[in-house]
């Protein structure tokens, strides 16, 4: 258990994609508006208006179109969503004793003593407004004493709004919620809990420990522990330096540019291939040489939040063309990866999102099960 009584907060961007579209465009304000392809494809995200049609996140666009013929959709803006959250991280991180970025448009923030130097509520209200105000963007926080709980706060405080769960009301809070409002909690272990008549989380906390771990395991000792409240994870400290990279040290130096571009593209897939293993996306790339005399340099430059290959290797290769010196022969070289966050939604939406992503799928799954290096790009050698 925590030494001290612990205050998380937990911030989450309302509607995020929809509200960066907005931004760009005032008049899809009060609209029902569909971020993702209109002919085919799935909705990436969507207005508030437009889920009062019953249309969510992943729906096929077909089938948004049937509930509200009038939805506006939009493409996407290519570059926006990582600009506008890269500004919302900075105004946090500016502010914020300790912070970790969840995902492009969610972060928790621990509060943890710091109410002995000020409010904590009121430092998160000021905090969210200075969000607002310097954005444009709406966003909406829970504050409570951990990261689950301040996460259901924070749902049940959306859209754009905020709410406390004070410690000791934890349980009060829970009870006539759905136990789908528990994080984790997905459709199959919804039917399972329904079959055995548990809707709510205060049912869930009445049943005996021992039933919930007859039908789900490990996983029904978690629950019943949720439904008290109890959520012991902790605020991981976001830094911009986390990163994943690989490199390599030649036997002898090489001045081959086809063999070199060969290993960029090996490399980039080694870190996209760990990257997704991770359920994260990059924000940053960055290229490293070293030069026989030991000479050290390297280049580096954001992007639209990524994990996808054919996203990076042209970057990798014009970070590699304009930080090598012409002719040098090269001792090591490097491709590192860095800004990781969660991977909660691509955030470059274009029509061929949902091939692509179920491309990587099965590719991963390939190496998974038979090693990295069976599938890889021509060009990588």
């Amino acid at each position: 258990m925590p030494s001290q009584q612990r205050i998380i907060a937990h911030f989450d961007l309302d509607s995020f994609f929809v509200s960066v579209e907005i931004l760009n465009d005032p008049s899809l304000k009060g609209k029902p508006v569909i971020v993702g392809g209109r002919d085919r494809g799935v909705v990436a995200a969507c207005s508030y208006e437009a889920r009062k049609f019953g249309i969510h996140s992943a729906m096929p666009s077909h089938k948004a179109r049937q509930l509200c013929p009038d939805a506006i959709f939009v493409k996407g803006i290519r570059g926006e969503y990582s600009r506008y959250s890269r500004w919302v991280t900075q105004i946090i991180a500016a502010k914020a004793p300790l912070f970790e970025k969840a995902s492009i448009d969610e972060f928790y923030i621990d509060l943890t003593g710091m109410e002995k130097f000020f409010k904590p509520l009121q430092w998160t209200i000021d905090l969210r407004n200075e969000i607002m105000k310097e954005t444009g963007l709406p966003i909406s926080f829970g504050l409570s004493s951990s990261k689950m709980m301040a996460k259901i706060a924070t749902n049940q405080a959306k859209p754009n709004g905020f709410l406390q769960v004070p410690f000791g009301k934890e349980k009060d809070f829970l009870a006539p919620l759905s136990v789908a409002e528990i994080p984790g909690v997905g459709k199959h272990a919804q039917e399972i809990l329904a079959y055995m008549e548990v809707k709510t989380i205060k049912q869930l906390n009445e049943t005996p420990i021992e039933l919930l771990e007859k039908k789900l395991g490990k996983w029904g000792t978690e629950l019943k522990l949720k439904s008290e409240g109890i959520h012991l994870s902790e605020v991981s400290s976001y830094h911009e330096s986390k990163s994943i990279s690989t490199e390599n040290t030649f036997n002898e130096p090489v001045s081959n540019l086809a063999f070199i571009n060969s290993e960029l593209v090996k490399f980039t897939e080694k870190i996209c291939f760990e990257l997704r293993k991770e359920e994260k996306v990059a924000g940053c790339v960055a290229v490293k040489i070293r030069y026989p005399d030991f000479e050290t340099t390297s280049k580096q430059t954001t992007m639209d939040y990524t994990s996808a290959d054919d996203d990076i290797i042209p970057i990798v290769k014009a970070l590699f063309k304009k930080l090598h010196k012409k002719g040098e022969p090269i001792r090591l070289l490097g491709v590192r990866l860095s800004e990781l966050t969660g991977n909660a939604i691509q955030t470059s939406l274009f029509s061929n999102t949902e091939k692509k992503t179920e491309l990587y799928k099965s590719i991963d799954e390939v190496k998974n099960r038979f090693g990295i290096n069976l599938l890889k790009r021509a060009s990588s050698g």
